[in-house]
């Protein structure tokens, strides 16, 4: 990426101000959600115990695991890769993959956009569309669970 940014100052110096300018500006919007998810790294981290995240998304966390995925998963906020980090140091501490998948399934469910669903498409159709997300978020979790292996990350052949 510096040679491609050294090409583009000594070619198009204008571009590369521009360029500057528009990764400085996406930078400043996505260090405040990025140092919030470093915090709740910090304080899984300092508070939650290994056996802890086992008993309430590992393998033995039955339905609070699955309610608690879906439920994360519609109120979390930010740009999506913001929350990897995060997801990769509650899966080292036993975390399912299943339960991950499901997270990441209902971010597509926006609260905030919810209003303007039913304004357009009613409150029966927003209602069923959302419900049939969480539903397929569950089945995608099951899924992946399946095709990867839980203690390993690896896929089975």
């Amino acid at each position: 990426m510096i040679a491609i940014y050294l090409m583009v100052y000594f070619t198009f110096p204008s571009l590369f101000y521009e360029a500057v300018l528009q990764t400085y500006s996406i930078l400043l919007s996505v260090i405040p959600i990025l140092a919030l998810v470093f915090v709740f790294i910090f304080l899984f981290d300092l508070f939650i115990k290994p056996d802890k995240i086992g008993t309430y998304l590992g393998q033995e966390a039955g339905a609070r695991g699955w309610i608690f995925s879906i439920v994360a998963g519609i109120l979390s906020a930010g740009p999506i890769y913001v929350w990897y980090p995060l997801l990769s140091d509650l899966k080292e501490k036993g975390m399912r993959t299943s339960f991950m998948s499901t997270f990441l399934y209902n971010r597509s469910i926006k609260l905030p956009l919810l209003p303007i669903m039913i304004h357009y498409f009613g409150v029966t159709y927003t209602l069923i569309l959302t419900l049939y997300m969480i539903i397929a978020s569950v089945v995608v979790g099951y899924i992946t669970e399946m095709i990867v292996d839980d203690t390993t990350g690896s896929q089975h052949t």
